[in-house]
């Protein structure tokens, strides 16, 4: 009986696929945005406010990463090493937690995962304001990141198989896309809350706020169901166990293709990654060197921290965008190759040349731009890499590895501002520290030249 009811929901499954196939062809002629099913947006709307608010509270740590350390660590200790400490023990989080939740995404399906993860990232980033000590913080932080590395990855593989093929790159650059705009309220948050004139508790504060996105899991189990794609891949998986396993992480590697598809994809995620959160995210720290000689007032200093970031999350929107845009008159990885690019170029520029506000605001939005742009290529094209089976799971390794890989990266940068310190100019370690970081991008490249061509081709099943 069981395997009667088994078939029959596996043939129901083929034929919803097969009508979705067919509304595809018929609707070839559109735009991307034209006859989408309303269930569509839905769950893009869905996943896009999980992936939002998980930005959301990565960057409130961004923005109060050098506030709550200084408050947390004994007096005359050094905040950058400290600082830098916090921000590598987030990233192997965040890898720890795309290990995990990648492969639960595949096994557990998209939408579990995503309320679980939400839940982890919210709970934890609340409770990083009550830490009293640095080791606490740290300990939060990391906790925090297990659920921000799962997240991505279910939000991108639901959005690619509820989307039509005409339309996933589109949406998946949506997806990442909106996720600017949690960077963007990430800042509006700590320029209210997280400032000397709130008080030394500032930061608690921004961190309670990063609890709120909890109460987003109230919809998600409401309004999103498991993808059509899942359930046949789960349903395949049942018939025949072996080759057809939901979530096995060795089959990345045992299967030659597979293999190369997440070499690659590792190497190109090791650069965007190492190139942003081990530079791109240090413009907090860029404003108060450059404005440290206009000896301003404590609260200034914060409110221009906030708005430089501000500005740059603005660039990262269009940016993100544009390479969605760009990768489909074009192709994913003549995409990708031009951002990769970019991005070295604007790290220079804004890090060796920026030394007043008004300069910090012309070249924040470019950063922006340049720098958060490859990763809408990891949401739309590591996607598809792999088939339904193992989407989440080859996702949150590819992106996730690079959190470990790029994980040294702040904490190089700490290491060579010092070895490259200059008393007579202040400012010199720290750029120079920069500039070398940024040639993490030479790893982009590495894996952009063996990586497969994915433009216009069906999801891997």
């Amino acid at each position: 009986m069981a395997d009667t009811r088994e078939s029959q929901k596996t043939a129901v499954t083929v034929q919803a696929v097969v009508q979705t196939e067919s509304a595809e062809a018929e609707n070839a002629g559109l735009r991307w945005y034209q006859g989408v099913p309303r269930y569509a947006w839905i769950v893009l709307i869905v996943a896009a406010l999980g992936w939002l608010f998980d930005t959301m509270d990565q960057n409130i740590f961004t923005l109060v990463r050098q506030s709550a350390v200084t408050a947390l660590i004994p007096a005359g200790a050094d905040a950058t090493k400290a600082g830098a400490l916090m921000t590598t023990l987030f990233l192997l989080g965040w890898a720890s937690g795309g290990f995990l939740f990648g492969i639960l995404g595949d096994r557990l399906g998209r939408t579990r995962t995503m309320i679980l993860t939400i839940l982890i990232y919210a709970t934890f980033t609340g409770l990083s304001g009550a830490a009293q000590n640095l080791w606490q913080f740290g300990l939060l932080r990391f906790l925090t990141a297990l659920g921000v590395g799962g997240e991505w990855a279910a939000g991108a593989a639901i959005v690619a198989e509820v989307f039509p093929q005409r339309s996933r790159a589109m949406a998946l650059g949506m997806l990442q896309a909106l996720s600017a705009i949690g960077n963007m309220m990430a800042a509006l948050v700590t320029l209210a809350l997280a400032n000397p004139a709130v008080g030394p508790s500032g930061w608690r504060w921004a961190f309670a706020v990063g609890a709120l996105p909890a109460l987003l899991v109230l919809w998600i189990r409401r309004a999103v169901r498991e993808p059509e794609r899942w359930e046949r891949a789960k349903a395949e998986a049942a018939q025949s166990p072996g080759n057809k396993e939901l979530g096995a992480i060795g089959q990345l590697f045992s299967d030659p293709t597979l293999r190369r598809n997440t070499l690659a994809a590792v190497l190109m995620a090791t650069a965007g990654v190492g190139g942003l959160w081990g530079v791109g995210f240090w413009t907090p720290e860029l404003t108060k060197i450059a404005l440290a000689p206009l000896h301003l007032d404590p609260v200034k200093v914060s409110q221009y921290k906030s708005l430089v970031f501000l500005v740059q999350q603005t660039g990262a929107f269009f940016g993100i965008y544009a390479y969605a845009a760009f990768s489909e008159s074009t192709n994913r990885r003549r995409a990708l190759f031009l951002f990769f690019l970019l991005s070295f170029l604007a790290i220079q520029g804004m890090f060796w040349t920026a030394n007043s506000f008004v300069s910090l605001m012309l070249w924040a939005p470019v950063l922006g731009f340049c720098t958060l742009g490859p990763f809408s290529a990891y949401t739309v094209y590591f996607p598809e890499l792999y088939p339904t089976r193992l989407r989440a799971t080859g996702c949150g390794f590819c992106y996730n590895c690079a959190r470990v890989l790029a994980a040294a990266a702040p904490f190089a940068l700490g290491q060579l501002a010092r070895h490259f310190d200059d008393p007579a100019r202040p400012d010199f370690g720290f750029r120079m520290a920069t500039s070398l970081v940024a040639c993490i991008y030479i790893v982009g490249f590495i894996g952009l030249s063996f990586a497969p061509e994915t433009k216009g081709q069906p999801l891997p099943e």
